[in-house]
């Protein structure tokens, strides 16, 4: 049995081939995840474990910003003179380092990174520890001189001598590059430029005698934790964040690894697609394979081989399969890996592709998932298998499964069926979203499996619909391609599945984009009633200096500004709940829309006064008119009257979670040094919006980070954040497109080897080799487009679900893109023809005679 099994696997390899792609995929796309993870991870630790001092003293930082305010913590830059006293320091450093910053050179474009990664100001003070060396030009002295990274001049064309300008928060100042530093370790990807250290804290936080943190050295024999107790007991307990250089490193990974995730939860999405619809080509492979080789195994059962010996021959090619694919996937993963790390480098983090790390989970994985999957697609397949009959082996037998029944599939399709409409009924129907969202996932499921389980009864009803037009179009071809596509519902079924679950995902999701780019598009016009907003191109906060430049702008009527807090609020049901407050300027009344169920603006913005959401008031026992405690960053905190109930559509007003805001003399009183988010502008009488647009574009060309929006504008920006959103769908949409193509060919290609006396004889009573290749392709558009018809029609209804959900959180409007529904449908008719060219290729060179003659 086992040299059966070893042939019949190197007999059928042409075969398996397009199965093992599925498995390659899905293979490369894990092994490369973790590689790649793996090796910015030790990159990275590697760097801030090397680069961090042994203790780091840094301001305290209570509650963590959704949203970025503009503001520096900082710490007195004394506190070194008093740390390098403590017994075991060798040293200590106030150290300077800004991230809300942009740097422009002289023709008003920044040179900062492109890639959402930051632009540091930094004071100069090079150690052993450093990241970069000096290595042309001289260090920064004095006022107006800087020193830049390698990358970012090579980057930007930037050499010694040049002009840039810093815009920093306390203002903009010119400085002339002195000296180019290199990295001496991985570039992270953000531009770095250097100031002298007795004007960095001025220059870059507004006064000399601050610092960012303090780094401290540990004299020879002090151990970091002991020096962190004698600073802790020397500082005392909670005044400062200390950390050990070990401590630091791993806050850091942390941070990073919430990059990082992105980027490998991407990347297993992919492999997760891949394995999902390579199930379907694997178990539609050895069904077929199975039931052309029913004769062959009926004469191995009555040679003496059992059912067990069957079952297992065939598990045994799968396993085969499952190796050969998962070590060429694993090889493609390296190779994959490798492109990402490339790719990094291009992006402006320069990883280095001879530190790679391989370790010993990656090949575990690879091979896990490769034969797994291998395994568990051909399982059913390998039951069938033990069950052919010896006699087979005296019968012309037919394809085994063609005449059996559907009943077990409609009885397990509709129980499955019926769970999973009966969850998305509930997700509908839930008020609460995370509820909604868990029936959701559920429904989801159950719903994805019902269609696959159940797809071979709805094979005959609704092919029939879609190849209706096919015998008038193309006559005889025409009804037999139609025919050849319902001979066998369970290959059909199985084929299209490849397909469905795709288009299924892409077309949910492309509802609830389009759905969420209407409400936003109408929350847009309700709300905003400015002519103008001026916001950073990322919505970073922006030097108060625009705001100056903004006012003192021609044609400019009305400016108020917005900037956020993070707060912490206690509620009266005993609940504390971080979030992020707004404060605005007197005005907004006039530049937005706010609906209140109780109070108004002037009340909100009061001193004393802040404005919450209704709904979530009601949620935490609050009346207007309560006093609420606010706890704001340092430690300060006061206590507001709920003075206003907004009741927005979008459920939670101007701010985040309760959507709280007060007055602008809130924000600067209790986070000073904060930064503007946006400005919202109307035009002064007698100036039209064109002209303003014009004067503001002129006035904001020096800062290339900030940008004036009308509403068409704004709208555009949403729009463009919801597309990369879904452009990662679009990508696993392609990945499923491409594994349902080989699904397609590997079934078309078995059919024909199938069928091959069938087609012989086709051609004996005169078929042409044209005619027989429009039979199958024709066969091939119509598997294709049911997949596309049931895909979209189970997308359709997750969209529908999903909108439910999205209006729970005030994103009420609901919108189909009937645009890419068309295209989807259209793409799947070119998918069928595409993946028929060569098995109808194939088949229309065959010899006739040797067709009809072959058994």
């Amino acid at each position: 049995m086992l040299k059966a099994t070893l042939r019949s696997f190197l007999a059928h390899k042409g075969r398996l081939l397009l199965s093992a792609l599925a498995v390659v995929l899905s293979v490369a796309f894990v092994a490369g995840s973790l590689i790649f993870s793996d090796t910015v991870n030790r990159t990275f630790d590697r760097l801030f474990a090397s680069s961090s001092a042994d203790v780091t003293v840094q301001p305290r930082e209570d509650l963590e910003a959704a949203v970025p305010t503009g503001a520096v913590a900082t710490v007195p830059a004394g506190l070194a003179r008093q740390l390098g006293g403590v017994q075991g320091v060798a040293s200590a450093h106030p150290d300077v380092e800004v991230e809300n910053v942009t740097v422009v050179d002289d023709r008003n474009e920044s040179v900062g990174p492109t890639t959402g990664a930051p632009t540091l100001a930094v004071d100069w003070h090079v150690t052993e520890r450093s990241v970069v060396e000096l290595t042309s030009g001289r260090t920064p002295r004095g006022d107006g001189e800087a020193v830049l990274d390698a990358d970012t001049a090579d980057a930007k064309g930037v050499e010694i001598g040049d002009a840039l300008t810093v815009q920093a928060q306390p203002g903009s100042f010119r400085v002339e590059v002195v000296g180019i530093a290199t990295f001496t370790t991985t570039n992270p990807g953000a531009a770095l430029v250097f100031l002298d250290p007795d004007v960095a804290a001025t220059r870059l936080l507004g006064a000399a005698d601050r610092a960012t943190s303090v780094s401290v050295e540990a004299a020879p024999g002090v151990p970091d934790a002991e020096l962190k107790r004698r600073i802790t007991a020397e500082l005392g307990a909670g005044a400062y964040e200390i950390r050990t250089a070990d401590e630091l490193a791993e806050t850091a990974s942390e941070e990073l690894g919430a990059f990082l995730d992105v980027i490998k939860y991407a990347m297993l999405g992919f492999a997760g697609i891949a394995v999902l619809v390579g199930v379907f080509l694997i178990v539609n492979t050895f069904s077929m394979l199975i039931a052309q080789r029913t004769r062959e195994l009926g004469l191995l059962r009555a040679l003496g081989a059992d059912r067990r010996q069957v079952r297992r021959s065939v598990l045994t090619e799968a396993v085969l399969l499952g190796l050969a694919g998962s070590t060429a996937g694993l090889a493609a993963g390296v190779g994959l890996a490798f492109g990402l790390i490339r790719l990094m480098s291009a992006f402006g983090m320069n990883l280095r592709t001879t530190e790679m790390v391989v370790g010993w989970a990656t090949p575990v994985s690879a091979y896990v998932v490769g034969v797994g999957v291998t395994f568990v697609a051909a399982y059913l397949p390998a039951r069938r298998a033990a069950a052919v009959s010896p006699m087979a082996a005296l019968a012309d037998a037919e394809v085994a499964g063609v005449g059996r029944p559907l009943r077990a599939r409609a009885v397990a399709g509709g129980v499955v069926g019926a769970l999973g409409a009966a969850a998305l009924l509930g997700c509908v129907l839930s008020a609460d979203t995370a509820t909604a969202a868990s029936l959701l996932g559920l429904g989801v499921v159950l719903t994805l499996v019902a269609t696959v389980v159940a797809g071979p009864l709805l094979v005959r009803p609704v092919i029939r619909v879609l190849g209706a037009a096919f015998p008038a179009l193309f006559g005889a071809v025409g009804r037999m391609s139609r025919r050849n596509a319902l001979r066998n519902p369970r290959r059909t079924g199985a084929t299209a599945a490849a397909l469905m679950v795709g288009l299924a995902l892409v077309g949910g999701l492309s509802v609830a984009g389009a759905s969420m780019s209407r409400s936003f598009d109408e929350q847009i016009d309700k709300t905003l009633g400015a002519d103008f907003v001026i916001q950073n191109a990322n919505f970073m906060p922006f030097p108060p200096e625009v705001t100056d430049r903004v006012r003192d702008t021609e044609g400019v009527g009305l400016v108020v500004r917005q900037r956020f807090a993070p707060v912490a609020v206690r509620l009266p049901d005993g609940e504390r709940i971080e979030t992020t407050a707004a404060g605005y300027d007197d005005g907004v009344d006039d530049v937005a829309r706010v609906t209140y169920a109780e109070g108004g603006t002037q009340a909100a913005l009061a001193d004393g006064g802040i404005a919450m959401d209704a709904g979530f008031a009601a949620e935490h026992g609050v009346r207007r008119g309560d006093r609420v405690p606010v706890e704001f960053p340092g430690g300060r905190t006061a206590a507001f009257t709920v003075a206003a109930l907004t009741d927005m559509e979008g459920g939670e007003g101007f701010g985040m979670r309760g959507g709280l805001f007060f007055g602008m003399a809130a924000v600067e009183e209790y986070v000073p040094g904060g930064q503007d988010s946006a400005l919202y502008v109307n035009a002064a009488a007698g100036s039209s919006p064109d002209e303003l647009r014009d004067r503001l574009e002129a006035t904001l060309d020096p800062y290339p980070q900030v940008r004036a929006r009308d509403q068409a504008d704004y709208k555009e920006l949403v729009h463009e954040q919801i597309a990369v959103l879904l452009y990662l769908v679009y990508a696993l949409l392609g990945l499923a497109i491409v594994i349902a193509v080989l699904g397609v060919v590997n079934t078309l290609a078995l059919s024909v080897v199938e069928r091959t006396r069938e087609i012989g004889l086709l051609r004996a009573i005169g078929l042409g080799r044209r005619q027989l290749r429009r039979m199958i392709r024709l066969e091939s558009v119509v598997i294709a487009v049911f997949g596309a018809v049931l895909g979209l029609a189970l997308g359709l209804v997750w969209g529908v679900c999903v909108q439910q959900v999205l209006a729970l959180e005030g994103m009420t409007a609901f919108a189909v893109p009937w645009g890419t529904v068309v295209a989807v449908v259209v793409g799947s008719a070119v998918v069928g023809v595409a993946a028929a060219l060569l098995p109808a290729l194939r088949a229309s060179r065959m010899n006739v005679l040797e067709a009809i003659a072959h058994e």
